[in-house]
């Protein structure tokens, strides 16, 4: 029977071990990926409501819209509800072949006359044209940081005039106080959803040298230097932000 399941809630950190594995889009965060986010990340849902506005106003007709690094194809859903009556068509990319088997079951759960093509391959390998959105929500920060300049001028070249990519990522702040409140705060807003002491330790500890994050300077002068004319952040909560950056 197809469909899709019902998440289940987020315990993998729960118990303590002796050494902590690095974190992987793996089966165990496939099944729970939906309950970590919504914990883990202040503002998500606002997020992806907002990725699927601005895909309605800036996808081109007969453009494609890419969601690069979808994991469980929320963005690349919130792109369907609102991409109407245009000749557009979504491609969804996620290396995990955990994490794009539940997207195919959330995409055939919910009927659109928007096309989708769901594609298993690493984000690096995939050709980027005609393209009017890219949304890189929460991606870029586990590519090599030396390999991400590549990427970024490689979407841009893939995009049409008038295109958009959203670029979500975990930030870090040049100055240490500044640096060291927002972590607080997030870990704060994990408390409040039911995380423990154990769990945050060890999420971070796996998390360690996976995800590298960077700061928004460093992000607006990459972008620049891959072709993009502005970008700007349009939401921010502790050391999460969202910007446009336009083509």
């Amino acid at each position: 029977m197809s469909g899709q399941r019902h998440p289940q809630t987020d315990s993998i950190y729960a118990r303590p071990v002796a050494s902590v594995e690095p974190f992987a889009f793996d089966g165990r965060v496939a099944t729970v990926f939906q309950d970590m986010i919504h914990r883990s990340v202040p503002g998500y849902a606002t997020m992806i409501e907002t990725i699927g506005r601005l895909a309605g106003r800036f996808a081109q007709p007969g453009s494609r819209c890419f969601d690069l690094g979808c994991s469980l194809g929320a963005a690349t859903l919130a792109m369907r509800r609102h991409v109407h009556d245009r000749d557009v068509r979504i491609v969804a990319v996620d290396n995990s072949p955990a994490m794009t088997e539940r997207a195919a079951e959330h995409l055939r759960a919910y009927r659109s006359p928007v096309p989708v093509d769901l594609v298993c391959a690493d984000i690096e390998d995939v050709a980027l044209r005609d393209a009017s959105v890219v949304v890189l929500n929460f991606t870029l920060q586990f590519v090599p940081v030396e390999r991400r300049p590549v990427l970024l001028e490689r979407i841009r070249a893939g995009l049409r005039p008038g295109g958009i990519l959203v670029l979500s990522e975990k930030i870090r702040f040049p100055d240490p106080d500044q640096d060291a409140l927002n972590i607080e705060l997030h870990h704060d807003f994990k408390r409040a959803n039911g995380y423990s002491e154990l769990e945050i330790s060890q999420k971070r500890t796996a998390l360690e040298n996976v995800l590298i994050p960077e700061t928004l300077d460093t992000h607006r002068a990459r972008l620049r230097e891959a072709g993009f004319t502005s970008a700007e952040p349009w939401y921010q909560c502790f050391n999460f932000m969202s910007l446009v950056a336009f083509a």
